[in-house]
């Protein structure tokens, strides 16, 4: 018999852990559950014997990997994947898997809302502006970047977009304008909403440069990951810039500096909360477990992240 782990520091909804339990166990799996886990010590326990594994934030990396002597797959319940060591898990032969898509509505609506909160001043009563007739940049046309474009025009706003994967012709369903450069898109923003990965070529590669590109009043929004944005050059732009806004849902290293200079310009979340909804919750742990036992059944990899 297969046995899954559900290894969540923070749990899943009760919901969502009630479908995967089934979905599971009507697979004849074995099912186990690490839930609000505070030492380290206690996952690596936990993966020594099991086949399958299913994290949110969780991090497994080479330790983790090295603990787990029968784990044969791990699904990440969410679309980003860089708390999986994917090299260790090449190294052993485990398949790593995310669930794309699964979040991509609640992102989108965060990356929306986020707008607007900056657009209205975070709502402390002055005079604000409107979204309609402004350019939005998407920055990495992903299932989050699409959704966030298609919100956006309901909106009434122009978009812009760029990705090394996307081509004009792909996004012309979309009526959304490709750009050639990373220069191009934030020259011609007025809001810019961040979709990209974190690797190499990405971190810091968001610079004073770029960000002092956008034109006047604009506002760079980041749900994507903090690393992206290099902190010297943003702190730089809000410095030089008065016009410049920036909203995160992952609080930069410098934070507390930037949020007692620029109450009005600058905002971040308490904690990361682009997937937090109810729903992408239930449906990010519902594709995890589905994927495991199409793993499992029929050797399905469609959304292994490693190689």
């Amino acid at each position: 018999m297969k046995r899954v782990l559900i290894a969540t520091e923070k749990p899943f909804a009760s919901s969502a852990v009630q479908q995967i339990i089934e979905i599971l166990a009507n697979a004849g799996y074995e099912v186990r559950r690490l839930e609000k886990y505070t030492s380290k010590s206690d996952l690596l326990e936990a993966v020594k014997d099991v086949h399958g594994l299913i994290v949110r934030s969780d991090v497994v990396d080479r330790q983790v990997i090295d603990a787990a002597l029968e784990l044969q797959v791990v699904v990440r319940a969410g679309s980003g994947f860089d708390n999986l060591d994917l090299a260790a898990c090449t190294e052993r032969g485990i398949v790593a898997m995310n669930t794309p898509g699964q979040n991509s509505n609640a992102v989108a609506e965060l990356a929306i809302g986020m707008m607007i909160f900056m657009a209205r001043g975070n709502f402390k009563g002055g005079s604000g502006s409107e979204l309609k007739g402004k350019t939005v940049g998407v920055y990495g046309c992903g299932n989050i970047g699409r959704r966030v474009a298609r919100i956006a025009q309901g909106l009434g706003m122009k978009v812009v977009a760029l990705d090394p994967c996307i081509t004009k012709v792909s996004m012309e369903p979309y009526e959304i304008k490709v750009v050639q450069s990373v220069d191009e898109l934030f020259g011609m923003s007025d809001y810019l909403s961040l979709h990209i990965p974190t690797n190499e070529k990405t971190k810091k590669s968001v610079n004073f440069e770029l960000m002092n590109k956008m034109p006047k009043g604009a506002t760079l929004i980041n749900t994507a990951r903090k690393e992206v944005v290099d902190e010297d050059g943003l702190k730089k732009v809000l410095e030089e810039r008065p016009d410049f806004k920036y909203i995160s849902d992952i609080a930069p290293s410098c934070h507390e500096e930037l949020a007692g200079k620029y109450e009005i310009r600058y905002y971040s979340t308490p904690k990361k909360q682009g997937a937090e909804t109810s729903e992408a919750n239930v449906n990010a742990g519902v594709a995890a477990s589905e994927q495991i036992v199409a793993f499992f059944k029929e050797g399905d990899q469609t959304y292994r992240v490693n190689k």
